[in-house]
């Protein structure tokens, strides 16, 4: 196969799992940095966040076969100009000036159950999962979050990519190391921003990479780590219900919200 040409292939569980975590359950993390944008149409785009982000993450077998993904997940908006944490925005469109609410989802798991698809070549080798999710907006309901999330459904796009080198793939190991993040997000402008039904969306594009211990993560994670110790680890456990979401942490944590309190709340 020449160096730069890709094949769709099949993967098993097993090698999805040693690419995103580690295959006797320790805690893995993926780290990311990037920025967010405004895309209004007919506007210029705004450079609206920078963003740095994590996910503490562990698999577990299957007692039918297949692999849970448990995990929790942060990401902080900073000031795109000064580098800083945002605790409150000044919001360009509507001039309101809103407490920030950083993304603290815990938890988000999922089933992987046989082969997941990947891009393989000689060198290195993808894993593509291109998400579009379609659901009610448990927001639009209650009169009380018109003016944040009047919409009736909640409608995204999440394009992710994990890359690895080929050569480490074909590795038996625990773990792979060495792994690539690559994620895009198109999603509607969030609660907390207040913008109401204003057109509009938010576009999010960030890099990142997996670390093996909080000591391997961005300094900024580490400091916030200090105050939400819970996310130093990944569950250890398959919790039913929903996923956690901004829309359903805006709901939980309102009062907070308009109280002024920060976020993630303890």
């Amino acid at each position: 196969m020449p160096a730069a040409e890709f094949v769709q292939k099949w993967l098993s569980a097993r090698d999805w799992v040693r690419v995103r975590a580690d295959l006797t359950g320790k805690t893995t993390f993926i780290a990311w940095q990037g920025a967010v944008y405004s895309f209004v149409p007919q506007e210029r785009r705004r450079h609206l966040f920078n963003i740095v982000g994590m996910s503490a993450a562990r698999c577990l077998p299957h007692p039918e076969g297949g692999w849970y993904f448990l995990s929790r997940e942060l990401t902080f908006y900073l000031d795109p100009e000064k580098q800083s944490l945002c605790d409150r925005w000044h919001n360009p469109w509507t001039e309101d000036v809103v407490p920030v609410i950083p993304v603290a989802n815990d938890p988000v798991q999922g089933l992987f159950r046989r082969e997941v698809p990947a891009q393989v070549s000689e060198r290195t080798t993808t894993f593509q999962f291109d998400l579009f999710p379609y659901y009610d907006n448990p927001l639009a309901g209650e009169e009380r979050f018109q003016a944040y999330s009047p919409q009736p459904i909640y409608q995204a796009a999440e394009l992710f990519k994990l890359t690895v080198a080929t050569a480490d793939l074909q590795q038996d190991t625990e773990t792979i190391a060495a792994v690539h993040l690559c994620w895009s997000r198109i999603g509607p402008w969030l609660p907390w921003m207040k913008m109401g039904d204003r057109a509009g969306y938010l576009i999010y594009s960030a890099t990142g990479c997996k670390a093996l211990t909080v000591e391997d993560l961005p300094s900024l994670l580490q400091d916030q780590l200090e105050r939400l110790p819970q996310y130093r680890e990944a569950p250890t456990e398959y919790r039913e219900g929903a996923d956690m979401t901004s829309w359903l942490y805006f709901q939980e944590h309102f009062e907070a919200y308009l109280e002024g309190a920060l976020f993630p709340v303890t």
